[in-house]
């Protein structure tokens, strides 16, 4: 007979493993009788702020991460940002998904050195001006969502702490935007920027308003990537989600744009059965959604997703049964937020699955089209979508150049003039979007298409659309204001734009105003 205890101690020595005995491991959990029900409440994950910030190994000089998906609406940022200047933090980089005007009180803890870098897709309100006017010394690292995605999973942001705010949570750090329980105080939706924060950073602290009981599911982020859970007052403020880029437009012009750019959309070559779409965050690219609404029901034709940030206005095509599937990195109001909700195949994905450059299987690759408003375009076709006409930093990049390379058509809409400020000029303030990848430019005064795309312009003068030379829009915009003086730009860059696949594309540099 075969000596077993000779075999066992004989083949762990071969596998270099140790022999069970009881407890051997000091790290297994230990089994406890408590009723299940009682016992998550006592979960070891739950402390307060400043426990899971020392218990995280935070560290001056490490990298710090938040995502917006409260938008305008967040209350996490700042929060966090105070504690850690209350423990006396210093030197950090912060890495969030964007900062919007909420987030002015960073300007005190960049000043006092609490925050010393800063990278994001977007900057709004008086924090933006700031840093536009040279508040921080080195320069603020821009990049798309496609892009952060990609260089968080390679690396190059490394992440040491992320401090997420969700909806809901449950005692073992099951996150979402909203919950099924019903008891949420504020929902944001989709956590598609959030969950890559979560899969790769070191720490992982997720900061509700709204613990729940254990599986909070469907699961966002999962327990096994979450470390601390911290109880907190508010998370956000849903109804300041659609507030700023995302407002619904009354605009006569902008539903002008809208109209045309559906027309566009119609007659491109791309508006088929089954074809697929996104659009931006502007007035009119988001206006042009009930014009293809309309084309869609004329034409009976569905489309098979849509992509991005999903808006009501998309749901409500989707409810009626226009399309298929929507693919949701970002609840963009509160519609969207409850459909994520409540609608089987309203499905929020992660900004790796979302925009990747380097992933074949990106969604925006799938795309036909994609319609994108900007701030300015050039006559090479670039986009700014992130300086206004002062220099001043007042948007944010987003996925406007993932999309725009990824999808087959890309439109871009853009009044010729606001107010006395042309926008199709010689060279934009700030490349973007690179005008390679710019299909059509939609003005109030002509629809511009890229010479790289003969077959887009052909299609679209069969259909009577008013296509023209951008140089010939450009020189409009010239007879009815003239060429503006020159922006009062300093040397100091105080943003860096990067390409979606990680090289320097352009730099802000910093505004100098006249005494």
């Amino acid at each position: 007979m075969p000596n077993k205890i000779n075999d066992i101690e004989k083949i762990a020595k071969q596998l270099h493993m140790p022999v069970y005995k009881k407890d051997w491991n000091k790290n297994t959990r230990k089994r406890d009788y408590t009723p299940r029900k009682d016992l998550q409440t006592q979960s070891e994950k739950i402390v307060d702020l400043e426990t899971a910030i020392k218990a995280s190994g935070l560290k001056d000089g490490m990298t710090i991460s938040f995502h917006h998906h409260f938008r305008n609406g967040d209350k996490i940022v700042n929060l966090v940002v105070a504690k850690l200047a209350e423990m006396g933090f210093k030197n950090l980089t912060l890495a969030a998904s964007s900062l919007s005007e909420v987030h002015a009180p960073l300007i005190e803890y960049i000043k006092s050195g609490v925050i010393t870098s800063i990278q994001t897709s977007g900057l709004r309100g008086d924090l933006a001006d700031a840093i536009s006017h040279g508040l921080m010394d080195k320069p603020v690292i821009f990049r798309s969502h496609g892009g952060r995605a990609a260089a968080i999973a390679n690396d190059e942001i490394h992440i040491d702490v992320a401090f997420l705010g969700a909806s809901s949570c449950d005692y073992l750090g099951n996150a979402n935007g909203y919950s099924r329980s019903g008891t949420e105080k504020s929902i944001c939706g989709s956590l598609g920027y959030a969950k890559v924060d979560a899969e790769y950073a070191d720490k992982v602290i997720i900061l509700t308003d709204n613990l729940v009981p254990y599986p909070n599911v469907p699961v966002a982020i999962a327990e096994s990537e979450v470390d601390y859970i911290v109880l907190v007052d508010e998370v956000g403020e849903t109804g300041k989600i659609s507030s700023g880029a995302l407002r619904q437009t009354k605009n006569p012009r902008d539903l002008l744009l809208a109209q045309i750019a559906a027309k566009v959309v119609v007659n491109s070559g791309y508006f088929y059965d089954g074809f697929s779409m996104q659009t931006g965050s502007g007035g009119a690219s988001l206006a042009v959604t009930q014009f293809i609404r309309e084309a869609m029901k004329e034409n009976n034709i569905k489309a098979r997703y849509a992509l991005g940030g999903i808006t009501g206005h998309m749901v409500q095509l989707h409810e009626e049964g226009l399309i298929e599937k929507l693919l949701d990195v970002q609840s963009f109001d509160i519609v969207a937020s409850q459909s994520l909700k409540n609608n089987r195949f309203h499905q929020q994905i992660n900004a790796n699955v979302y925009a990747n450059p380097f992933d074949n299987g990106s969604a925006i690759n799938w795309l036909d089209v994609v319609l994108l408003s900007a701030l300015e375009v050039d006559v090479n076709f670039n986009v700014n979508v992130l300086t206004g006409s002062n220099g001043i930093i007042r948007g944010a990049i987003g996925g406007h150049p993932d999309t725009s390379a990824g999808a087959a058509l890309s439109v871009i809409l853009c009044p010729l003039l606001r107010g006395r400020i042309p926008c199709v000029v010689d060279k934009v303030t700030t490349v973007i979007t690179p005008g390679d990848t710019v299909d059509v430019i939609v003005t109030d005064y002509g629809v511009a298409v890229n010479p790289n795309r003969p077959d887009v312009a052909e299609r679209l003068k069969r259909a009577r659309i008013n296509v023209v030379p951008i140089s010939e829009l450009k020189a409009i915009a010239d007879g009815v204001i003239g060429k503006p003086d020159p922006l009062p730009f300093g040397e100091k860059i105080v943003g860096v734009v990067t390409s979606r696949d990680g090289a320097v594309l352009d730099v802000i540099h910093e505004i100098v105003e006249e005494d």
